[in-house]
């Protein structure tokens, strides 16, 4: 069914985000850490796609979203 795809994964867990951000994951796949106030369960699927949307260099990176800034890094660093 096709090549490889490009995955992102999304997470609120601070632990979890460490131990991705030390892996060796295809660059293709990123890893994004959510370091926000959780929304209202109703509002938590537009919030989480106006900020999945808001760019498109994530594969290959850890980046850690909080309220006014992004941070990236290369996977593996």
């Amino acid at each position: 069914m096709g090549g490889p795809r490009e995955r992102i994964l999304l997470t609120f867990d601070k632990d979890f985000g460490e131990l991705a951000r030390g892996s060796a994951l295809p660059h293709r796949c990123g890893v994004v850490l959510l370091r926000t106030l959780m929304p209202k369960p109703g509002d938590v699927g537009q919030r989480l796609a106006d900020l999945i949307t808001a760019r498109d260099d994530g594969a290959g990176h850890f980046s850690v979203i909080e309220p006014g800034r992004i941070r990236m890094r290369p996977l593996g660093q």
